[in-house]
């Protein structure tokens, strides 16, 4: 007999705050006792040097975590000019250094050349799986791993603040997988030096923005306190890029219970051509949703539709 989980059955979103010197597992693992929840998993890692937005999901939220990682993302880091690390941040070993340091007009110059559709190597430590092992496994052990170059996507790119000629401070709006140690590294070559990360900090996760955060202290003070359910974003704040289908009751019922529900009658046809009319050019994905409240993940086929995840609330 499988062991039943212990914890409550909390169903949502928690906005994070992750504070610096933790993995985002370590601070995954630390909400989720706080809260006493039954199960949470999180989108999106972090580097243990960085802060901000860690979206924790709770119960059913769970199911929409992959949904939440492909999710546009926003961050503020500041590149160190003249060090390059091991880690491409500044917890590695300095692995070079260059007495090169650029001029503002250098690199907004250099800047066009890092937005759009990139090419990235990820940093050696990265979570990213070669034969089976994570890198950064590979890289404690002293095992240089051959990364493949990948297309990322970089919506803005901004030049924010030069406190020193050694600092420059950037904020960049990105798409899913785009490594802000990357990005710096990179830059700092173009530039005709070396660089790392010397602080970085996520602001926004799809919808979950800072204005949503708490922070580990101020969850630790009110975790066990009844108002503490209320700090739950709904399920669905991670599908806000996924079109909602309206389902009767009967239809959601099956649903429920894994069958497939066909929208055949006349009325039907003005909801599949909505629905049908969003999904155009994208995965056929939908949310189906009852009396406001969301029932499943659907794939949309013809009038067919048909459970993929279902949410049991």
């Amino acid at each position: 007999m499988a062991r039943k989980r212990k914890g409550r059955p909390l169903h949502g979103w928690l906005v994070l705050d992750k504070p610096p010197g933790m993995t985002s597992t370590q601070a995954m693992a630390k909400v989720r006792w706080l809260m006493q929840a039954e199960k949470a998993g999180h989108a999106g890692t972090l580097d243990p040097i960085a802060t901000g937005i860690l979206p924790i999901a709770f119960g059913e939220a769970t199911k929409t975590v992959s949904y939440a990682m492909d999710c546009s993302k926003t961050y503020r880091f500041t590149l160190r000019f003249g060090e390059a690390r091991t880690t491409d941040d500044l917890a590695g070993e300095v692995t070079a250094t260059h007495d090169h340091r650029p001029s503002d007009e250098a690199i907004e110059a250099a800047l066009e050349n890092f937005q759009g559709e990139i090419s990235q190597v990820p940093p050696q430590f990265s979570a990213i799986k070669v034969a089976g092992e994570r890198a950064y496994d590979l890289a404690r052990e002293g095992e240089r791993v051959d990364l493949a170059p990948r297309i990322v996507r970089v919506d803005s790119f901004l030049l924010t603040g030069r406190p020193d000629a050694d600092h420059a401070e950037f904020e960049v709006e990105c798409g899913k997988g785009t490594y802000m140690r990357s990005l710096a590294r990179d830059l700092a070559l173009a530039l005709g030096t070396v660089g790392h990360v010397s602080v970085l900090r996520r602001l926004r996760v799809g919808r979950f923005t800072m204005d949503q955060a708490i922070s580990l202290d101020e969850l630790e003070r009110v975790a066990q306190t009844p108002t503490v359910e209320g700090l739950l974003q709904p399920i669905e704040t991670a599908l806000d890029d996924i079109p909602a289908l309206a389902l009767a009751e009967a239809e959601a019922h099956r649903l429920r219970h894994g069958q497939t529900v066909a929208l055949l009658r006349r009325h039907d046809l003005e909801r599949l051509d909505a629905i049908h009319d969003q999904l155009a050019g994208g995965e056929p994905i939908a949310l189906a949703i009852c009396g406001g409240k969301p029932v499943a993940l659907v794939h949309v086929e013809g009038a067919e539709v048909r459970p993929v995840r279902v949410l049991n609330l």
